[in-house]
């Protein structure tokens, strides 16, 4: 089976909805995703990842199963500097980057940063809820693998967010949150498949097959949005306003 993650389109998070550029970002992918054999829908419930996958969803004459856990990685924490509350991928470098617990799939939670705040709980229940939703679709995870009962080539599509998205990549690919929150960057309504394989029969595991990919803004002749990522260098104001230049 394949998991494709996208990314809600370009957005305007005053009004939790999208931009005119994440409109056309949004048309772009259903023109790509129209002939795609889909088997089912889950998305955010946030208005700007409702927003994305709806001209899709027309595309397709489907509706999405709206999953509360899909919303963006819900788990602020205290500023180590400040103690203010702050997303836990907004922090610098030399702020987690010279404990090597946080790249530890299994120990992140328990790093000097992470202990005893609400990031490592809500990974571990949102990994739950993601095994629940592959065994209503054949997969069920023991330890770090899975059990095929039910092998298929479906495709199911899951409109999210970027933080939960690496949160789910954590748990699929056994990876530390914490690493990928930090150092991958995923455009607005950029696509993450994933795909199983059973190289003994019964048992598989989910294999990255792209990260991110905008083939579909590409066609449109649309620029990647770099809405999400920080400056290339730091004394260039203009920096990241999108991904390719002129």
């Amino acid at each position: 089976m394949r998991i494709l993650l996208i990314r809600h389109a370009d957005p305007d998070y005053v009004h939790d909805s999208l931009t005119e550029k994440g409109w056309r970002e949004a048309r772009a992918l259903a023109d790509y995703l129209k002939d795609k054999k889909i088997a089912k829908f889950y998305c955010s419930p946030l208005g700007r990842a409702k927003a994305t996958a709806s001209l899709t969803l027309e595309a397709h004459g489907q509706e999405a199963e709206i999953l509360d856990y899909l919303r963006e990685f819900d788990a602020p924490m205290p500023d180590p500097k400040t103690g203010k509350q702050r997303i836990p991928w907004d922090f610098l470098p030399r702020d987690w980057m010279d404990d090597p617990m946080n790249f530890d799939a299994d120990h992140w939670m328990e790093s000097d940063l992470f202990k005893g705040h609400a990031p490592g709980p809500a990974a571990r229940e949102i990994g739950k809820k993601l095994d629940a939703l592959l065994a209503s679709h054949g997969y069920e995870r023991t330890g770090h693998y899975y059990r095929v009962v039910k092998p298929n080539h479906d495709t199911i599509v899951l409109v999210c967010h970027f933080g939960i998205t690496c949160v789910l990549l954590g748990h699929l690919l056994h990876i530390s949150p914490a690493q990928l929150l930090h150092q991958i960057f995923i455009s607005p309504t950029g696509m993450t498949m994933l795909e199983t394989e059973e190289r003994e029969e019964g048992i598989a595991q989910f294999r990255l097959r792209y990260l991110g990919a905008t083939p579909h803004l590409a066609l449109a002749g649309e620029p990647a949005s770099a809405s999400g990522m920080f400056k290339e260098t730091f004394a260039d104001p203009t920096d990241r306003m999108d991904i390719f230049k002129e």
